[in-house]
């Protein structure tokens, strides 16, 4: 068994994302120690990105928070080098082409490899273009995640026949951000990522409450927050650990 597919073995998973450095570095392990201990199954890091157009208001904020306190990619390799003397649970990266391309791929995905990163979710890669990166990723082990949104239409089969790791399901149309309501027929595209492969699927875009969370669970394989947690460490700096971990601690009973 994988060890991203080991975070889904125990009941529907749990997945909270980070912004890497904001406020700063040694808040970011703090808040993965505290997500770990508090039910978090697997942890999206996201690599700060002066454009990332994939996310909403919140998210923006914690990458120019970040990028303006200094933090290079470097750096967030020796977090997760340092990070992983004591955590176990399957990390993966969330963050664009530009990145990765600026570092120099084989270098990047080796380092991924070498440092203990089990995945890689690249949102501005379409699928067609994904074998850029794919022959890479297969070289060193590192699963590269494929998203799957409602625009997908008669392209979600080929996607999850051909997906590793696990399926990142986006919610709802748009950007990042917490949605008052999710109204997508995600029930409809999940019937066709079943028929087409047994790979895990989470979703995420939008979920915030326990709820939602629970909403979303029963549907799929787990669930992904980002925006509802990257808040917190915009309300509260270097206090919002203790913050984040009674947030996944009720959202992770939300959903057992």
């Amino acid at each position: 068994m994988n060890k991203i597919r080991q975070a889904f073995a125990k009941g529907k998973a749990f997945i909270p994302f980070i912004t890497c450095g904001d406020p700063d570095l040694e808040t970011t392990k703090e808040v993965v120690r505290t997500a770990v201990k508090n039910g978090a199954d697997l942890i999206e890091l996201g690599i700060p990105f002066s454009d990332p157009t994939a996310e909403g208001v919140v998210i923006q904020g914690a990458n120019i928070r970040a990028l303006k306190g200094g933090v290079k990619t470097a750096m967030i390799f020796e977090l997760v080098r340092d990070l992983r003397k004591e955590i176990t649970v399957p990390l993966v990266f969330m963050t664009y082409a530009n990145v990765v391309f600026s570092y120099g791929a084989e270098k990047f995905i080796s380092a991924c490899a070498e440092t203990g990163i089990d995945g890689l979710i690249l949102p501005d890669i379409p699928y067609e273009e994904k074998d850029e990166f794919l022959p890479l990723c297969r070289q060193y082990g590192v699963a590269l995640i494929s998203l799957i949104a409602p625009t997908s239409a008669n392209r979600v089969g080929m996607i999850a026949r051909e997906a590793e790791g696990f399926i990142y399901l986006v919610s709802s149309l748009g950007v990042t951000g917490v949605r008052n309501e999710i109204n997508t027929d995600l029930s409809s595209i999940i019937a066709v990522i079943r028929e087409n492969t047994d790979i895990p699927c989470a979703i995420g875009f939008g979920i915030s409450t326990p709820e939602q969370a629970k909403q979303m669970a029963d549907l799929s394989d787990g669930v992904i927050v980002g925006s509802a947690i990257v808040r917190k460490l915009e309300q509260y700096g270097k206090d919002a650990p203790s913050h984040i971990g009674t947030y996944i601690q009720t959202m992770k009973q939300a959903i057992s």
